[in-house]
This record gives structure tokens, sequence and C-alpha cells, in this order.
């Protein structure tokens, strides 16, 4: 494939033939559709003060990040809703808009969260109470981390299942953290920073585009965290050591603003960035970190040597990365990276019999894997797990003005009805050697 920007099609457009892709596909709905939304959204009700139609999940969903599965689970039904068409994960996603409006109402300020005394934190902080460690954020555990799951749920429902409700709840949500934000002056809500919060950048970043409103442009600029961007855009690469998954959604972030603010500081600090993780700290299937840290960039021995290899998270939030590379700068090398990462890191993050789901995929030689159980393990990458498998078909194909991209070799068909096209692609690829049948048909 040559260098050539490319704007991705929708996700509905695109439809996963048989191969262990689509096999991938399928098992995702079946784990997604076991869990018990119920006691998914029971922290959120909880929180609202609201009666719970029973308890909630526990492991991590009780241990203080009560509702991050809930936001993944809804990123997750909306997202595998476009890529099926399957009416059952539609209902579902509608019905967990509904529990979120009903918790929202209840607060009356904006607020929906599952948060531990979520609520109160608001008021906390625009007192100018911020006590922030790495992953605590007033005693609770990284909350805005937790809250950006549900904000991205919502913004996922909007987009990939057409909610409008959604969107409400989220502009609702946004409206009560800028209310927060306004009291906090630049030091203290870099300090804020300081503990993690997910991809509040990029959230925001999505909601502008969406909506169109300035002050979530300007609110996704100050989440931008000086302490990562201003080593990073002077071509300093201070990795060593940092905790993984806190950094790449950051730059994420920077990534989806970089484009149209034409900010050049946020676009440097991408390339510093994607050149030390990619070609420097990740091995061959496309992960990185050891023990959720990235390794030291001239010692990759602890990667072979310790049983916590390449986190799935660190990989879910480099493919956004990837993706956002390509469509911005029709990096091939993006592309390459994309495919290294899918076919070898997240296809086989997921058990294909029981769909259970990889924190950690060891690079020691003989190790072993340990796969979440649906109804017990409550894990991070579980929960962006419940999306990974989703999200096969968005870069397959993509266009550059009339020319069609084919970017990766995943049996499937697109259909592209400005041009009364239909698309199918048959590959044994990487089984077979035999080379791709790319067959064009008009649509009747």
């Amino acid at each position: 494939m040559a260098n050539a920007r490319g704007t991705s099609f929708p996700l509905d457009r695109i439809r996963l033939l048989d191969s262990p892709f689509r096999q991938a596909q399928d098992t995702s709905v079946r784990y997604i559709l076991s869990l018990d939304a119920d006691r998914l959204f029971a922290p959120y009700l909880h929180e609202a003060g609201l009666v719970r139609a029973a308890e909630a999940y526990g492991n991590w969903e009780s241990d203080g990040l009560g509702g991050h599965i809930g936001g993944h689970y809804l990123s997750g039904c909306a997202r595998l809703y476009a890529a099926t068409g399957n009416a059952e994960l539609l209902a579902k996603v509608r019905a967990a808009v509904v529990i979120l409006g009903n918790c929202q109402a209840a607060h009356g300020d904006g607020y929906v969260g599952g948060v531990p005394r979520g609520g109160d934190l608001g008021q906390e902080l625009a007192r100018g109470e911020v006590d922030a460690d790495l992953f605590t954020l007033n005693g609770r555990w990284v909350p805005l981390y937790n809250l950006h799951k549900t904000l991205a749920g919502l913004l996922d429902a909007r987009v990939f299942a057409g909610s409008g409700e959604a969107l409400d709840i989220a502009v609702g949500l946004a409206g009560w953290w800028l209310r927060v934000s306004a009291h906090l002056a630049d030091d203290a809500f870099e300090e804020v920073l300081h503990a993690e919060f997910g991809g509040m950048n990029e959230a925001f970043a999505l909601l502008w585009e969406l909506t169109g409103r300035e002050e979530y442009l300007r609110e996704a600029r100050r989440f931008s965290h000086r302490a990562l961007l201003d080593p990073l855009a002077a071509g300093q690469d201070l990795l060593d050591g940092l905790h993984a998954n806190t950094q790449i959604p950051k730059v994420v972030g920077y990534a989806r603003l970089a484009g149209p603010t034409h900010d050049a500081d946020l676009a440097h600090a991408c390339d510093i960035f994607w050149e030390s993780v990619v070609s420097r700290r990740s091995v061959s299937i496309g992960g990185n970190s050891v023990r959720e840290h990235f390794h030291p960039a001239s010692d990759f021995s602890p990667m072979v040597q310790d049983p916590q290899g390449p986190e799935t998270c660190n990989t879910y939030n480099m493919l956004k990365l990837a993706k956002l590379r390509f469509e911005a700068h029709g990096d091939a090398a993006a592309v390459d990276f994309f495919e290294r990462a899918t076919y070898n890191h997240i296809l086989s993050s997921q058990h294909p019999g029981t769909g259970g789901l990889v924190y950690f995929t060891p690079m020691r030689p003989g190790h072993y894997r340990v796969y979440s159980r649906a109804q017990e393990s409550m894990w991070c990458c579980v929960g962006s797990g419940l999306e990974n498998h989703a999200r096969y078909g968005e870069l397959i194909y993509s266009r550059a003005g009339n020319d069609l991209l084919v970017n990766l070799y995943i049996p499937s068909t697109l259909d592209w009805p400005e041009y009364g096209l239909r698309v199918r692609l048959e590959t044994g690829f990487p089984f077979s050697d035999t080379w791709p049948w790319l067959l064009p048909r008009k649509r009747r």
C-alpha cells in the first residue's frame, strides 16, 4: 500500500466474512450478551440514590472502580451493533442509555457515574481540594479514568448506534465537569492530571467535533497534561519507567486535536511518542510494557523474563493512535503496525472458546496466559476487550478521493453506496500465501 491519506469507512459499511476475525467477533457478541446489565449499572444507580435491580459485580467493580466496565460495555454494544447489525445489541444500548439518563436526572446537576462518592468529588475539587497520586484522586481510585469510560460509552452510543439521547447525557456530564474545572487554576488542574485520567482529552475533542462547541475544544486542550506534552514537544523521550497506559490515551488525544487545530507542538509530540513506543519499545506482536510500565528502551530483558509482559489495554490504545496517524498522514508504517498488533496481539487476547480476555501476554518462553471469566473478572483489559473484537473492520478499507485503499487482508465485504459498489475481499492470509482476491461488484 502506497503512502496516501485515507478516510476510514463507517464501521456499519463493513461486514466480516468467515475467518478467525469473524469468529472472534461472534464470540465477543456472546460474551457481552452474557453480562448482566443490571449488575453492571448497579454502581450508577447506587450513586444516584436509585433502587438497584441487582448487586454490582465483584472484583474491580466492587473495589473502587465501580462503573468502568459499564462504560466499556456501552461502547462494546454500540460498536458490535455497527459491525454486525445485531438488533439485540441495539436494544442493550438503548436500555443502558435509559438507565444512565435516569441516574443523571436523579443527580440533578449533569453528573452521572459509578465512581464512589463521585458527585462529591466535583465539590471537593471546586473548593480547591486536590490530593492526587498516580492511581488516586482525593482518595478515589482513578475517578476521572472511570468517568472517561462513561463519557466514551455515551459518545460511542451516539456515533455507532445513533442515540441522540446518549449525546444529550454526554453533554450534561461534560457541563458538570466544566463547572467544576472553572474553579481550578491551571496549576491546580495540572495537579489533578497527575492521577490517571484515561482519554478525557480525546473525549472532549470528539464532543467538540460532534457539537462544534468551542468550550469542549478548550477543555480538551486543558487536559493535554503539560508534564508529558512539553518534553515530547521538545523532542525528549522520557518514557522509561512511566505507567504506559496512563500515557498512551493522552497522546491519542493529542493526535485527535493536532490535525484540526494545526498545533505543531501536539503533532511533534505525537511523532516523538510514536517513534519511541513503536520503534524502540514494542515487541514483534506489537505490544509494549512490562508490569504495565515502559521498560528501558535500551534493555528488553525484562520483557522476556517477566511473566507480566505487554498489556492488552496498551495495544488497544496504540491501535487508536495508529489509525489516527494513518488518516492524518497516510503513514503506511502505521498500517504495518496496526496489522501486526491486530493479528498477533489483539486476536490472541481472546480465548476462542470461552471468550475470556487476557490482561498480560507474556513474552517469557513457555509461560501461560490467564483468561478472564465473564461473570467474575472485571479488569481494565476486560473492559477494553469488550470493544477490541468489534473493531476489526474499521481499517480494512479506506478511501482517498476516488481511490479505494485496501489496508488489511481480512475477509470482508464493503458497501460504498456513493459509487453503487460492493467489494468482497477473500483471502487465506496469514495462514496461506495465496494472493487475496478483491472482487468489486455493482450493488443490486
